[in-house]
Protein backbone atom coordinates (compact mmCIF):
# COMPACT_ATOMS: atom_id res chain seq x y z
CA UNK A 1 0.00 0.00 0.00
CA UNK A 2 0.86 3.83 -0.73
CA UNK A 3 1.25 5.88 1.94
CA UNK A 4 -0.57 9.33 1.51
CA UNK A 5 1.36 11.21 4.70
CA UNK A 6 2.26 14.57 4.24
CA UNK A 7 5.46 15.74 1.93
CA UNK A 8 8.48 15.74 4.60
CA UNK A 9 10.53 19.42 5.00
CA UNK A 10 12.96 18.06 3.21
CA UNK A 11 10.22 17.67 0.30
CA UNK A 12 8.28 20.79 0.78
CA UNK A 13 11.83 23.12 0.12
CA UNK A 14 12.64 20.76 -2.54
CA UNK A 15 8.97 21.57 -4.12
CA UNK A 16 9.15 24.92 -3.23
CA UNK A 17 12.43 25.65 -4.67
CA UNK A 18 11.49 23.64 -7.95
CA UNK A 19 8.33 26.26 -8.33
CA UNK A 20 10.42 28.78 -7.56
CA UNK A 21 12.88 27.82 -10.38
CA UNK A 22 9.92 27.15 -12.88
CA UNK A 23 8.82 30.70 -12.10
CA UNK A 24 11.88 32.31 -13.00
CA UNK A 25 12.47 29.86 -16.36
CA UNK A 26 9.20 31.60 -17.24
CA UNK A 27 10.20 35.09 -16.65
CA UNK A 28 13.69 34.56 -18.38
CA UNK A 29 11.62 32.74 -21.56
CA UNK A 30 9.51 36.38 -21.47
CA UNK A 31 12.20 38.37 -21.31
CA UNK A 32 13.77 36.25 -23.88
CA UNK A 33 11.18 37.07 -25.99
CA UNK A 34 10.51 40.99 -25.59
CA UNK A 35 14.90 41.43 -26.44
CA UNK A 36 14.22 39.30 -29.48
CA UNK A 37 11.57 41.28 -30.31
CA UNK A 38 13.80 44.77 -29.56
CA UNK A 39 16.56 43.09 -31.81
CA UNK A 40 14.15 42.52 -34.41
CA UNK A 41 12.99 46.27 -34.86
CA UNK A 42 16.21 47.50 -34.08
CA UNK A 43 17.47 45.37 -37.32
CA UNK A 44 14.86 46.65 -39.37
CA UNK A 45 15.33 50.49 -38.77
CA UNK A 46 18.83 49.66 -39.12
CA UNK A 47 17.52 47.75 -42.64
CA UNK A 48 15.77 50.87 -43.03
CA UNK A 49 18.02 53.69 -42.54
CA UNK A 50 20.78 52.19 -44.72
CA UNK A 51 18.45 52.00 -47.21
CA UNK A 52 18.12 56.08 -46.73
CA UNK A 53 22.06 56.10 -47.12
CA UNK A 54 22.34 54.69 -50.08
CA UNK A 55 19.70 57.02 -51.35
CA UNK A 56 21.01 60.43 -50.15
CA UNK A 57 24.21 59.17 -51.63
CA UNK A 58 22.71 58.99 -55.04
CA UNK A 59 20.89 62.25 -54.12
CA UNK A 60 24.99 63.58 -54.14
CA UNK A 61 25.77 65.40 -57.43
CA UNK A 62 28.88 63.71 -58.61
CA UNK A 63 32.34 65.20 -58.03
CA UNK A 64 31.71 64.25 -54.47
CA UNK A 65 29.49 67.14 -53.43
CA UNK A 66 31.60 69.75 -53.34
CA UNK A 67 29.13 72.68 -54.31
CA UNK A 68 30.56 76.38 -53.86
CA UNK A 69 31.29 77.31 -50.44
CA UNK A 70 28.12 79.23 -49.18
CA UNK A 71 28.51 82.74 -47.96
CA UNK A 72 27.17 83.21 -43.99
CA UNK A 73 25.90 86.36 -45.09
CA UNK A 74 23.87 85.12 -47.81
CA UNK A 75 21.99 82.90 -44.63
CA UNK A 76 21.55 85.43 -42.29
CA UNK A 77 17.73 85.86 -41.62
CA UNK A 78 16.12 89.15 -43.14
CA UNK A 79 16.01 91.45 -39.37
CA UNK A 80 19.62 91.44 -39.49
Amino acid sequence: MESTSEPSPEQRRIIERLESLEIKASFTEDLLDQLNMTIYRQQELIDRLAQEVIQLRRQVPEGGGTAAPRNLRDELPPHY
